[in-house]
């Protein structure tokens, strides 16, 4: 059986295991036994590019079929800085799972920096390694630059984030209508973006300080963003009307 490589993202993990990436979706959101259920947020990542910094023999001696001939599941391999520690170059497709066990393949694509919207306001989910709510006049190449160039005192040696809808609020904090977003407290979130669209200085501002580890994916505006520097991979989002074609099963979900 073939073995794969995957970056969980919450809890960040690297791990090996013998299923493909839709049936490791489903184990990590369902268990084995259905007893189970959670979103599952994941990197499949090539082996070739990390072998150098993983203990193969550790991985070929362990990560091997059950008694039985079933695959085996899960090995991991590193539970500490792992997205720091491999190269962005070795992440292939993101994956995303409902807690139903769906799963949603995005693939990579190029990112037109010189296309961002600079004058409109942003709202970032961070993911990996922290994972704070936070919203910033800054688009998302600039965002992750910020954060991970040691321009300040705030340093990640890289970030992974998604982008959240905005809607009216992008452009209008305090009147536009937030209809449509789900999020909880509104009124904060309006006075994030008003402070940081009057200081000429605030780039950015905590919205929500800690992750509950459940994303609301109808919310999810351009897409998921991972970077160092000025390094960035793009995994773009679908439009609600494209994801019921591409994959009804979890569209059928949100």
């Amino acid at each position: 059986m073939d073995k794969y490589i995957y970056l969980t993202c919450n809890p960040e993990a690297l791990v090996a295991s013998m299923l493909p990436p839709e049936g490791f979706g489903q184990y990590l959101s369902t268990g084995t036994k259905k007893r189970n259920r959670g979103q599952a947020i994941f990197f499949e990542v090539d082996l070739d590019q990390i072998k150098t910094i993983i203990d193969l023999d550790s991985l070929n001696r362990r990560c091997v079929a059950k008694a039985d001939g079933s695959p085996k599941c899960s090995v991991y391999l590193s539970v500490y800085k792992v997205l720091e520690s491999i190269p962005l170059a070795s992440l292939k497709n993101l994956y995303l799972t409902t807690d139903h066990g769906c799963v949603l393949e995005l693939k990579k694509a190029p990112y037109a920096k010189a296309k961002e919207a600079e004058s409109d306001l942003h709202l970032y989910q961070e993911l990996c390694p922290v994972n704070p709510m936070v919203a910033s006049s800054l688009p998302p190449s600039l965002f992750i630059k910020k954060l991970t160039d040691g321009s300040i005192p705030i340093i990640l040696p890289k970030l992974f984030l998604v982008e959240l809808m905005l809607g009216e609020l992008a452009a209008n904090p305090l009147s536009g209508s937030a209809k449509n977003l789900p999020y909880p407290n509104i009124v904060h979130l309006r006075d994030c973006l008003e402070i940081i669209k009057g200081e000429y200085e605030k780039h950015m501002k905590t919205v929500i300080r800690i992750f509950t580890g459940e994303l609301l994916y109808r919310t999810i505006d351009t897409g998921f963003y991972v970077g160092s520097g000025d390094d960035i991979l793009y995994y773009p989002y679908p439009k609600m009307s494209d994801l019921e074609k591409m994959n009804y099963n979890f569209f059928r979900t949100l």
